[in-house]
């Protein structure tokens, strides 16, 4: 079985292109053959073809030619005064100049994927707790959003697809990114899944998040894995797969659009919530010193649920009782 197509890219630093780049040298190395060669033309009877004597139009570019390359057979040679100074004033410059692009272009790629090289060792060597996107269509665009809009850094949000366009998208965007199969390990690992501290599963398929899902919890059993489903009935398979939290699209959508029905009132503000930066937003934070003792609605600000040790207990939930050090509140702000 052939290995899978997995490449790692980082951000591109430079909007200038390897082609663009390669298509200037050339342009300035053709500019450079066609001034020699029209220098020539004009001087031609004060050089000496050693075959017939005279040079013609098709000897003039050949002399061009070799001579930039510095090859220079002596087979046709200036004789006279004007033709010999054009060569040691003007032509010899060109020649150099000539061989500094054509080698100047073999060691900018070079030096390129040397540095590119650099880079990516030194962003294995310190990524760490980073955040992994798998899908970066529209849900995966809209979660990378969220994420920034919540503070996580740019460059510790890695985006996984295996779609070529959307990778360089990415790219083009900021964030580090791996072209390949999310649902392979070679894929998980180029992304350092083993260091991350959470997965956002956003791709368009339910059996490809399942399949997503399983390959994460082999690689890292404690990794945080949050994925979308169309479905509801694939809601269950994903979280015995391994997801922490599952958002069901169809479900949700279904639910709103009841709502708007009957309180089109009520879907703004669930709209508003789920907006960030701009009027409510639904916020989280660890319990102060202050607060631990207290009963959640004793604070001055709307509490909606409570994470304690990994549970998530709901506003006046009997067992959620008086605030807890440890404690996180899910509450609601203004954004």
């Amino acid at each position: 079985m052939p290995r899978p197509d997995v490449r790692l890219r980082l951000p591109r630093r430079r909007p200038l292109s390897p082609l663009v780049a390669i298509a200037a040298r050339l342009g300035v190395a053709l500019a450079l053959v066609l001034a020699a060669w029209g220098m020539v033309l004009l001087e031609r009877d004060g050089y000496t073809d050693n075959l017939d004597g005279a040079v013609s139009v098709t000897d003039a570019l050949y002399y061009t030619t070799v001579t930039l390359s510095t090859t220079g057979y002596g087979d046709i040679v200036p004789t006279s005064d004007a033709a010999r100074l054009v060569n040691a004033l003007v032509v010899t410059p060109m020649r150099v100049l000539f061989v500094i692009v054509l080698v100047g272009t073999t060691i900018q790629a070079l030096t390129e994927r040397s540095r590119t090289e650099i880079r990516l060792a030194r962003w294995r060597s310190r990524m760490r707790d980073h955040v992994i996107v798998l899908g970066y269509g529209t849900k995966g665009r809209n979660a990378v959003r969220a994420l920034r809009l919540q503070g996580q850094p740019v460059d510790r949000i890695v985006v996984v697809d295996r779609n070529p366009a959307m990778t360089a998208d990415a790219a083009e965007d900021g964030y580090v990114c791996v072209t390949g199969d999310v649902t392979r390990s070679a894929t998980f690992t180029a992304a350092l899944v083993e260091r991350a501290a959470r997965v956002v599963v956003a791709v368009d398929r339910d059996d490809t998040s399942i399949l997503a899902t399983l390959a994460l919890r082999r690689i890292n059993p404690t990794i945080t894995v949050v994925a979308s489903a169309r479905e509801a009935e694939h809601a269950d398979l994903l979280r015995q797969s391994g997801a922490s939290s599952v958002v069901v699209s169809s479900e949700t959508t279904g639910r709103l659009l009841g709502l708007a029905a009957h309180s089109p009132a009520a879907v703004e503000v669930v709209e508003d919530l789920v907006s960030f930066g701009a009027g409510l937003d639904l916020a989280d934070r660890p319990v102060t010193a202050q607060e631990v003792g207290r009963g959640a609605e004793d604070l001055d600000v709307p509490v909606l649920a409570v994470v304690r040790e990994g549970r998530t207990l709901r506003y006046r939930d009997p067992e959620l009782g008086v605030l807890r050090r440890g404690d996180r509140l899910l509450y609601v702000a203004a954004g």
